[in-house]
């Protein structure tokens, strides 16, 4: 697939890496020449120096033969421009990078589709998508969800108080007697580890795990960890993504959205009349107690500062909030969450480019999903009466050893699968795949 991508920030960037070792066909368009001498000596692109709204431009990066045309640029103007542009050129597909929500409730009936614009995507939407699923459950620093839970992907921190903790994979059989969950990576010190018989678990790892329904609450456990529903919500900053977060969940949850902006609180007690707005500073430990921050499930830090939003997530947890979310802007604080004591760190920039990369491939595969600081993706397929793996056991697939089988969903039932297990036709299969090994995962199950 001929791919070009206007716009090389981080999420620009980011996608790039996804679709590179998808072994695609990209170009991308910057104006800023260092900026694409970085994206040229770390990525095997083509790359285009000038304004993506100029014909002159688009024609350079070939956009008369480009498959799909992605604008991600920090301007939503300007992305909104390039899709108009690219698709009177050419490009048979558009994704536009957009900042205002009002465009994304209105897509339908502006009948974007008509101008040029194919799709569009809200990365504070996306991100307040994404804090509600990670409030799933207050153990959990991740959770994904196959089938309505038949499966379930399901992270922890391993610590001193785990069974897990300096056990390698081997010795670990007799803490899953009931074979209802499958290791499938482990997070350590920025390096993803597709685990296997011989790795250990380490104090601080991110372990994460394809679970049965029953296993879910096995993992949890054996994490040390007490599983909490959560109910109540306290939210940091009115940025963007706060305000779409505050939305997205006062539905379900009892929220308080502090913010510092005194007249920003005044308007926004309209635009969210169900969740209680406060005025201060969330740093103020004084003001947290006031709030009821000990009787708190959950924290999530979303100003527009990545610094405020860890300081404040520590503090929170430091007073015994149960789960911690903080958004950060740049990319290299990802990893940090497993150093500094707080469950999930967030980039919006990162979500939006993860879920582009995951609606293109959507088309191969029936789902697919993305684990925060992980460089893995998570898909599953359905095997069809012709699939090369059917009525094979799994230790004969000679599989590759950046992938994992997780589990099978088999008649309604999910199964964490063994070495042993015989796949059949119309088995749907969960797979934890490093993203240059997709390619050759799906040669296994088409």
């Amino acid at each position: 697939m001929r791919i070009v991508i206007a716009g090389a920030g981080e999420m620009g960037f980011y996608l790039a890496k996804l679709l590179v070792a998808e072994e695609q066909d990209i170009i991308i368009i910057d104006s800023d020449a260092n900026v694409l001498e970085y994206v040229s000596q770390h990525l095997d692109v083509g790359t285009v120096k000038g304004s993506s709204t100029s014909p002159k431009t688009l024609k350079e990066a070939n956009i008369t033969k480009a498959d799909l045309l992605i604008a991600v640029t920090s301007i939503q103007e300007v992305n909104i421009t390039t899709c108009i542009l690219g698709k009177n050129l050419g490009a048979k597909k558009t994704i536009s990078r957009i900042s205002n929500n009002e465009l994304l409730a209105a897509r339908e009936e502006l009948n974007l589709s008509g101008v040029g614009i194919d799709k569009i995507i809200s990365p504070a939407s996306l991100a307040a998508r994404e804090i509600k699923r990670l409030l799933k459950q207050s153990a959990l620093t991740d959770t994904f969800e196959f089938e309505k839970g038949m499966l379930s992907l399901v992270g922890i921190t391993v610590d001193e108080n785990s069974e897990l903790f300096g056990k390698p994979l081997t010795e670990t059989a007799y803490l899953n007697p009931d074979h209802n969950f499958t290791t499938v990576a482990i997070l350590r010190n920025n390096e993803t580890i597709i685990p296997h018989g011989e790795n250990k678990f380490k104090e601080g790892d991110h372990a994460y795990f394809i679970a049965q329904p029953d296993g879910v609450d096995r993992v949890t456990s054996l994490a040390g960890k007490e599983s909490l529903e959560i109910k109540n919500v306290m939210l940091l900053g009115a940025s963007k993504v706060g305000i779409n977060t505050a939305k997205t969940l006062s539905r379900k949850y009892n929220i308080k959205l502090i913010e510092t902006d005194k007249q920003k609180c005044l308007e926004l007690a309209d635009e969210l009349p169900d969740t209680m707005i406060i005025n201060g500073d969330g740093r103020d430990i004084n003001l947290l107690k006031e709030e009821s921050i000990d009787r708190m499930d959950a924290f999530v830090a979303l100003t527009e500062n990545s610094e405020t939003n860890i300081m404040a997530s520590l503090l929170a947890k430091k007073t015994g909030v149960p789960k911690t979310i903080a958004l950060v802007e740049n990319v290299d604080y990802i990893h940090l969450s497993q150093s500094i004591g707080i469950d999930t760190l967030i980039n919006k920039k990162l979500i939006a480019a993860s879920f582009i990369f995951r609606s293109i491939r959507r088309g191969e595969v029936l789902n697919i999903a993305g684990i925060h600081g992980v460089e893995a993706e998570i898909l599953e397929f359905e095997l069809s009466d012709n699939s090369r793996v059917l009525k094979k056991q799994l230790k004969d697939l000679a599989f590759p050893r950046t992938a994992i089988v997780g589990g099978v969903i088999r008649n309604g039932r999910g199964i964490a699968v063994r070495g042993n297990f015989e796949f059949q036709s119309k088995d749907r299969v969960v797979v934890l795949s490093k993203p240059e090994c997709i390619r050759k995962v799906e040669n296994f199950f088409k």
